[in-house]
């Protein structure tokens, strides 16, 4: 709730709901997933989004604002979770297909790390992130993640270590990097507003199945919204952490 760029936008509301009620339920359409956990800081700030949880019947894990690593690790073993999806609550449009195939993808493979959007360049709409990491890697990353970086944003240690890690990025072909469906900023609350308006306002419950290809259709035939926040260019929100770094001598 007190993200700097744009203040509380996790549960600002549309249609009657915030946003983190419709990631919710599109999310909790992937099959692959056994369970959900809102894992938010302990900062009173973030009552209403641990209240909030309970409402909805989802588990909650209250941890550190900064060592977002130690976060995810502690609700891991909240679960008991041997493969880990991570995925943003700035990103309420996430399609559950694409969650799906990355844990499919991840199931058959060698891997302790998948991502389809790092290291950027990501060829994915922004907002569409998805992470799947195993449980013993995550444990590895926690253990020896130093770095101001490396702890708060918990994938950066697996892709600065890749002779450590297994890791793969998925790629999107064609590259689909120009749509941003994610919420840092009034203008993309504002695009994401004007889509789930205009697949929700006759049957809000068909939010929770439009695909990614839908979205990106609409964009396509509405500019004016498709332009609202093109402006914001992918991973802005990383430089306080990696200026840090820097002054730490990292």
């Amino acid at each position: 709730m007190g993200s700097t760029r744009l203040p509380n936008k996790v549960l600002m509301p549309v249609l009657g709901k915030p946003l983190l009620g419709w990631m919710f339920d599109r999310v909790s359409s992937c099959k692959e997933i056994d369970e959900i956990v809102i894992a938010t800081t302990k900062d009173g700030l973030d009552d209403v989004i641990e209240e909030f949880a309970r409402s909805i019947n989802c588990q909650v894990y209250r941890g550190s604002e900064e060592d977002v690593l130690d976060r995810y690790y502690q609700a891991a073993c909240l679960v008991n979770g041997d493969i880990i999806v991570r995925i943003t609550a700035d990103c309420p449009l996430l399609d559950h297909r694409i969650l799906s195939n990355m844990i499919q993808n991840f199931a058959v493979s060698d891997l302790d790390f998948l991502s389809n959007s790092e290291p950027l360049p990501s060829s994915w709409p922004d907002g569409m992130d998805v992470s799947v990491i195993s449980f013993k890697a995550l444990h590895k990353a926690w253990q020896k993640a130093i770095k101001p970086s490396d702890r708060e944003h918990v994938t950066f240690y697996f892709w600065n270590n890749i002779s450590s890690f297994r890791c793969k990025r998925v790629e999107h072909y064609p590259d689909l990097s120009k749509y941003r469906i994610t919420i840092d900023y009034q203008e993309d609350f504002d695009l994401i507003k004007a889509v789930i308006e205009h697949f929700g306002s006759i049957d809000p419950t068909m939010v929770n199945i439009v695909s990614m290809e839908e979205i990106l259709i609409f964009l396509d035939e509405n500019l004016d919204i498709f332009q609202l926040n093109e402006k914001y260019k992918r991973g802005l929100g990383w430089q306080t952490s990696l200026q840090r770094d820097r002054e730490l001598g990292y």
